[in-house]
């Protein structure tokens, strides 16, 4: 199968970056190094290209109200300018995928639209599950980024070194908020307008930035110069692991709930609005849960990974979700599904590593935590 290139392929090459197949795309796993490129992250700065997903516009009267029929987030919390974290749900309660909302208000012509990020696996059953619920509602569909960039800057020292590349102060921009802003000074590039959120994927300060390709590309270089680390997938997945951030295909999927994954802030029964998969999720909120998603930590220096099998008193009890090596902790993390009465913080299970039984402990999520 013939894999996408996004806009900065060229550029990722140039700074020495591996490539891996991922989602359809060919994408950075790595440039200087994870745990160099993890650290950057916490310490001072990164930069990741994330135009492998998706990014989709929906408009017409209404989209809000729309769409409010496919997730169980009360969609009337946010305002133009605001964002929030939810999840499509399919009719058993399970996730199609979990997603941003972004609300963007309305144009000229008293259109609303909203944008929303999607996972790069996940686009084409997202896209056609909102137009097959959507457009019979007279909402358009249509793809925002446009062969365009879509860049993640996170770390402590992000604000700073976004308002001085942009030359506007971004100091009143709240957590999941977003605006248009013009970026000056970037070569070739005359106060181009782009889209700027404070929303990321790692535990940290920073923000998702999207514009065309010919200004990402500049970007990008531009950021690299003010002293930003590059990073690749491999230094994301560790940081949102230790931020405790969910992982579609291996944390959450069309089996599981939010209220199973640990999601359950997303869900407000309380709103009169009916959505798909309501009636599983008020079951669910009367009856209690099977099971539950939990944090470990592991005793030593064992890793534990995706589909190891975890015991309890030598019983087979789930496997393991997510797991590596915690470059900022210094330990082994990762994440699981078990049984509710095993759930518990404190609880001591088992891992079965390389055919040894190795301790973890449930424990409290995030497991990192900035300051």
């Amino acid at each position: 199968m013939e894999l996408f290139q996004t806009p900065l392929y060229d550029l990722c090459l140039k700074s020495g970056c591996r490539i891996v197949p991922f989602a359809g795309w060919e994408m950075p796993i790595q440039f200087s190094g994870l745990v160099n490129e993890h650290l950057a992250v916490r310490k001072k700065a990164g930069l990741f290209d994330i135009s492998h997903m998706g990014v989709i516009r929906l408009e017409g009267s209404n989209p809000k109200d729309a769409l409010q029929t496919l997730v169980p987030s009360d969609l009337n919390r946010i305002a133009p300018g605001e964002a929030c974290y939810t999840v499509l749900l399919n009719e058993k309660g399970g996730i199609i995928d979990d997603l941003i909302v972004y609300d963007t208000g309305s144009d000229n012509s008293n259109q609303e639209s909203l944008l929303l990020v999607i996972n790069a696996a996940c686009s084409k059953t997202d896209i056609d599950w909102l137009r097959r619920h959507l457009e019979p509602k007279g909402i358009s569909i249509t793809d925002a980024k446009q062969n365009g960039v879509l860049l993640a800057l996170q770390g402590p020292q992000a604000n700073e070194i976004l308002e001085k590349v942009c030359n506007e102060s971004l100091a009143g921009l709240p957590k999941f908020g977003h605006r248009q802003i013009q970026i000056k000074g970037i070569p070739g590039e005359n106060a181009t307008s782009i889209f700027v959120a404070r929303t990321g994927y790692t535990g940290e300060d920073g923000f998702e930035v999207l514009l065309s390709a010919n200004a990402g590309q500049a970007l990008w270089k531009r950021l690299i110069q003010e002293g930003v680390t590059p990073c690749g997938l491999g230094a994301r997945d560790t940081l949102r692991l230790e931020a405790a951030m969910l992982l579609y295909g291996n944390d959450i999927g069309p089996d599981t709930t939010p209220f199973e994954a640990g999601l359950g802030w997303l869900v407000h029964l309380e709103m009169p609005s009916n959505f798909v998969g309501r009636s599983i999720l008020e079951k669910q909120a009367s009856e209690g849960i099977k099971k539950r998603l939990v944090g470990l930590k592991v005793t030593g220096r064992a890793i534990a990974r995706q589909s190891y099998q975890i015991f309890y008193e030598n019983k087979h009890v789930g496997l393991i979700t997510s797991g590596t090596w915690s470059p900022s902790l210094q330990e082994g993390i990762a994440l699981a599904y078990v049984p509710t009465e095993l759930g518990k913080l404190g609880t001591t299970l088992n891992i079965e590593i390389r055919d040894k039984l190795h301790i973890a402990t449930v424990v409290k999520r995030p497991f990192y935590r900035r300051n």
